[in-house]
């Protein structure tokens, strides 16, 4: 049977000397408890740790444990969670937080197949509660470890296929038996995050180079092609009525239950008064605001709300942001945010 270079026993041993050293101080690395950990791991998903951050720390101050978050109102998830996007993992983790507190009396899952029972959690988020908190021998692999692993044993089967993934997967179960889980999958996803990058890789720099067996690190992992980025235009509308701004409840499906500009069905004549853009998943949307005058037939999902009280209206980040763009609504939308 073949070995794998990750998984010898030097190796683990000289990843986790080097992120001791190195390794980001990060606030969900220096806590055990599994609902800060499941906090994080869902809001890393598709969005930068320098974002998370700073929406990390006020979750927390706002929904310190389980309990907190489950007693909390949709609203007020929504609001907290608005400028991370991809509403989703807020309305998972509330509804994971409420199983738990509610049909499990507060205990926290310690097993892949419970915590899999958690709204929003598959096998990577499982395995990194179970590692991180439990420290338990689980398997996790992000981008950041398929690259470390398909890279070190010269795997050149696409990972974006089932035999791909099971190959990596499998090292990755196979390398989280050895040493402590915690530290070890936590040094494998720092490798790949700092030195073992997806361009110009810092080789020199890396602490198990004499393990890695690619000679071409950069031709490394093998992915499917990714789909051209396609160009969408969405135009709203934007109505005033002295103190009032006008807002539409979302019903669909990619911001359900946020408050949106409402949708403008034709174009007008005059040019908008705010425009920008921003991503959706493979899209590229491009948003324009247009003022008009108030409808004369106002829509079920439409809603006046008065403009000293938006700072705390759960809005959709990218109509805050256009909204922002306005100049007398700006201080009203930044108060308290």
């Amino acid at each position: 049977m073949k070995q794998f270079s990750i998984e010898c026993t030097d190796f683990p041993d000289a990843l986790i000397a080097w992120f001791k050293v190195h390794g980001r101080k990060l606030p969900w690395r220096a806590t055990r408890d599994p609902y800060a950990i499941l906090v994080s791991e869902l809001m890393l998903q598709q969005t930068q740790v320098s974002t998370v951050l700073f929406y990390f720390d006020r979750w927390m101050q706002l929904f310190p444990s389980t309990e907190s978050l489950a007693r909390a109102t949709e609203n007020e998830v929504l609001r907290a969670w608005q400028g991370l996007g991809y509403y989703a993992r807020a309305r998972n983790l509330h509804r994971a937080a409420q199983v738990i507190f509610w049909e499990l009396k507060n205990r926290f899952p310690d097993s892949i197949a419970e915590l899999k029972r958690l709204p929003g959690v598959g096998e990577y988020t499982a395995g990194a509660v179970l590692s991180f908190a439990f420290d338990r021998p689980a398997p996790i692999v992000d981008a950041n470890i398929a690259r470390v692993i398909s890279r070190i044993e010269d795997i050149r089967e696409n990972i974006d296929r089932s035999t791909g993934r099971k190959t990596i997967w499998g090292v990755a179960a196979r390398y989280a038996r050895h040493g402590a889980p915690r530290l070890s999958n936590s040094a494998l996803m720092e490798l790949g995050a700092l030195i073992c990058l997806p361009r110009n890789p810092l080789c020199k720099l890396c602490p198990v180079r004499s393990y890695c067996r690619t000679p071409d690190p950069e031709s490394l992992p093998v992915r499917n092609n990714r789909p051209a980025v396609t160009h969408v235009i969405e135009n709203y509308y934007l109505a005033l009525d002295q103190n009032r701004l006008l807002l539409q409840m979302n019903l669909g499906r990619r911001w359900r239950g946020l408050w949106t500009l409402p949708r403008l069905s034709e174009t007008p004549p005059d040019g908008p008064v705010a425009s920008l853009t921003h991503p959706v998943t493979r899209f590229v949307v491009h948003l324009n605001l247009y003022k008009i005058a108030v409808p004369a037939e106002l829509l079920p999902s439409h809603e006046w709300h008065f403009i000293k009280d938006l700072h705390s209206v759960p809005i959709a980040s990218p109509h805050r942001r256009v909204l922002e763009m306005v100049g007398p609504l700006q201080a009203s939308l930044r108060a308290g945010g």
